[in-house]
């Protein structure tokens, strides 16, 4: 973590991955031995992981590794990160402008501004208040072109 620190080298967590891994471990034969073994171990600790990162300040991106954990809950990867102790806007801007910085594409991504690519996602209340609502999309626009109302 310090060298990460050190390097502005940025951790993508994928808590949802882990957790999901280790509910699989548990559904007798869905995974090889090794594997089950290495999920029960590994998935309950990575939100904990993330946590101590976090404090220690290494800089944060956004991920889920959708294809481990069912798709459409990439929502609760934020939850998990706010439970480790990251302030829920920070999430979100790990998701947003901080990725849009490292895909190299701040200057059309990651926030919504004049000229930039109309890519909006909506929930039904204020996600800094309650962080579950982000599991629950209503609004969906991507470079314009309404996907979901």
């Amino acid at each position: 973590m310090d060298l990460m620190v050190e390097n502005d080298t940025y951790l993508v967590p994928t808590i949802s991955a882990g957790k999901a891994a280790a509910k699989m471990a548990d559904i007798p034969g869905f995974l090889p031995p090794i594997v089950a073994k290495k999920a029960r171990e590994i998935g309950p600790v990575s939100q904990v992981t993330f946590g101590k990162a976090y404090k220690k300040g290494v800089p944060i991106a956004f991920g889920t590794d959708a294809g481990v954990s069912p798709h459409g809950e990439n929502g609760k990867e934020f939850g998990f990160m706010h439970e480790a102790g990251m302030p829920i806007i920070e999430t979100i801007q790990s998701a947003t402008v901080t990725n849009a910085m490292l895909l190299g594409m701040s200057d059309e991504l990651g926030q919504l501004k004049a000229g930039f690519l109309a890519d909006i996602v909506a929930v039904e209340e204020d996600p800094t208040k309650n962080v579950k609502t982000l599991e629950n999309v209503v609004f969906v626009m991507k470079e314009g072109i309404v996907y979901k109302e």
